[in-house]
């Protein structure tokens, strides 16, 4: 593993070595992270661009009576390393393993479970806040990426911060990335500091001149000091930091213990706010990572001599690819259409469409809701948004979708990509609670495909409509099961797949692959069901519900999603009053952990065995009555 890293077995024991030893144990520590990850998969190069600061922020901590608020959390493998979980990594993100984000249950060390961006200067805040009505004594620091530096909540934040009389540490990690590239005025703002050591330079050089002279040095110095805004102002254009009433220190090299160290108790001793900058280069270490810290931002097991998979590529097509094609089309096909990213062009299969029409293609940065507004404001001027964002970080924009786009009617499509589960990131990333909520809002259509070539079709058939809709579809290969008439999809129109009697199995999107093997099971066991691909989750197929009470008694729906304010809900609500029996199969109204996905169906009953199972008992039991 490493000598030196073999004596970090518990938090703080890094206090224990000489400062001799912290250049050697980075070393070492990046060395485990990438042989770790190499087997698990994992988030690469965040956290090796990390090892320095997390090991200063370490020297500086008493953990874990002070705090470490993490943003985004995916950049929290060092700190794991320092807090005596090294032994967990064999099972990272894994069903039961350790997660791969901080986690309070995991461990006292993690003061926050986080996953999404932009948090942690309020968290922060918050627990300083906490501290003094306590009259506590710890220390409090926030660590966020400039990437998230594009979300609105962390203004808000930084500007409440300022009022603050009492210490709070902002470790503003400066790599020029979130997981694409950044985008934006904060971007450009922070590249001028980045480059501009003028100002730095100019202070220390009058500084040491000063000191020198006898009798006055010490008086100008501190005239000089007090001056330090204009100078600042000469030198560094805006110095938005210091304008917003917050303290700056910085940059500083991110992969100099030492001189971190220094800032960070500088910092610490502080009666206010402040913000340290540090520039870190992401995927330090690790020649792949460096030349593409994209790819390894999340990575699949890899052959670490190179950093190719481990993992063979399918021939198949995903979910994101078929959407990319669609997108290209329909931007050949209709001038007034716009695709609008948050911060994952890449991810959300929208990189070709932004090469090929860069005037139509918006990266907004990771800021969900300003995308959604944004995307209303131009369906109010006659274009025709496409807003594609992972599930999880569109319930971000829950008011925008509500307020801004749906009160108006307004023509946005939502590519709900990453709908369902999704496996290794588990709750501050599974795509489960979608459906409630988008079917909780007036005027808007929700659909799911059953396979690829239905993504295709629901997205040619979103763009027409006058009012919102969504599209969910799940992460990886598309299922192309099925024999496909291109048949038009007609808003509310369910597909009736298979023709059988008592029992109709009515599914949801990637369900309803599920439905057609179970169909199969309960047929080896002498029982015909229908299957029906309900398309849309609202509106609501009425007339083949109204058609299935001719020759069944019984309804099972099945969706990849929660319970609650889910399509099952709906058609359980449809059918209260009349004779007929509905089970819905669905995810708990709860938070569903890491795993594989086949993993979580199973566990969560949401796999064909198990469906099979439940509706033969449920049978007999009908049967008996």
């Amino acid at each position: 593993m490493g000598e030196i890293l073999d004596r970090i077995n518990k938090p703080n024991d890094i206090k224990k070595l000489d400062k001799s030893q912290w250049r050697p144990l980075a070393h070492e520590i990046r060395h485990f992270l990438v042989h770790e990850i190499s087997h698990t998969g994992g988030h690469l190069a965040s956290n090796l661009g990390v090892v320095e600061l997390t090991m200063a922020l370490h020297l500086c901590c008493d953990l874990p009576k002070d705090k470490i608020v993490w943003d985004v959390g995916h950049q929290s493998y060092t700190h794991k390393i320092l807090t005596g979980r090294k032994e967990g990594f064999e099972h990272l993100r894994q069903f039961g393993g350790m997660s791969g984000f901080p986690k309070t249950s995991e461990s006292e060390c993690d003061a926050f479970d986080t996953g999404h961006s932009s948090t942690s200067i309020s968290v922060a805040l918050g627990m300083a806040k906490a501290r003094d009505i306590h009259r506590e004594d710890r220390t409090i620091f926030a660590v966020i990426g400039d990437g998230a530096l594009s979300g609105g909540m962390a203004y808000e934040a930084m500007n409440n911060a300022a009022r603050l009389k009492s210490n709070l540490v902002i470790v503003l990690n400066d790599n020029q990335m979130s997981i694409s590239k950044n985008v934006g005025g904060m971007s450009s703002y922070l590249g001028k500091i980045r480059t501009s050591g003028n100002y730095t330079e100019l202070k220390e050089d009058v500084e040491r001149a000063l000191s020198k002279l006898p009798h006055l040095g010490s008086q100008l110095t501190d005239k000089i000091r007090g001056i330090k805004d204009l100078i600042k102002r000469i030198f560094i254009p805006g110095m938005l930091f210091e304008d917003m009433g917050l303290t700056y220190i910085g940059p500083i090299d991110g992969h100099n213990i030492q001189q971190m160290v220094s800032a960070f108790r500088s910092a610490s001793k502080m009666k206010e706010a402040v913000i340290v900058h540090v520039c870190t280069k992401k995927g330090k270490g690790y020649r792949p990572a460096e030349k593409n810290p994209s790819h390894f931002h999340g990575v699949s097991p890899f052959n670490v001599k190179d950093g190719s998979s481990r993992i063979v590529a399918a021939d198949k097509k995903s979910y994101t690819d078929i959407f990319s094609e669609t997108m290209l089309q329909m931007a050949a096909d209709r001038e007034d259409m716009t695709a609008v990213s948050a911060a994952m062009p890449s991810g959300t299969g929208l990189t070709a469409l932004s090469e090929k029409y860069p005037e139509r293609f918006f990266d907004v940065g990771i800021a969900e809701e300003h995308a959604v507004t944004f995307a209303a404001g131009m369906a109010a001027g006659g274009l025709k948004p496409v807003v594609a964002i992972y599930s999880t970080f569109l319930q971000r924009a829950y008011d925008q979708i509500m307020h801004d786009v749906c009160i108006g009617n307004l023509p946005v499509v939502f590519a709900v990509d990453r709908a369902g589960l999704v496996g290794s990131d588990g709750e501050t990333h599974q795509g489960i609670f979608d459906i409630a909520y988008l079917c909780s809002m007036p005027n808007m259509t929700v659909m799911a495909p059953k396979n690829g070539r239905e993504l295709h079709r629901m997205l040619l058939f979103a763009m027409e409509q006058k009012g919102p809709a969504a599209v969910r579809y799940p992460r990886g290969e598309a299922w192309d099961g099925l024999a496909d008439h291109n048949q038009e999809i007609v808003l509310g129109e369910a597909e009736w797949i298979c023709d059988g009697q008592e029992i109709a199995l009515l599914a949801l999107g990637s369900m309803v692959e599920t439905a057609m093997r179970v169909r199969e099971r309960l047929k080896a066991e002498g029982q015909k069901v229908t299957v029906v691909n309900m398309r849309f989750a609202k509106p609501i197929d009425e007339k083949t519900l109204e058609q299935i009470k001719e020759k069944h008694s019984r309804v099972v729906t099945l969706e990849e999603g929660v319970l609650s304010g889910g399509m099952g809900e709906a058609v359980t609500a449809w059918y209260q009053g009349t004779p007929m029996k509905v089970m819905n199969i669905a995810l708990p109204d709860q938070f569903i952990e890491h795993g594989s996905v086949g993993e979580l169906k199973k566990k969560y009953g949401l796999d064909e065995e198990t469906i099979a199972d439940r509706i033969i008992s449920w049978e007999n039991e009908y049967r008996k009555a």
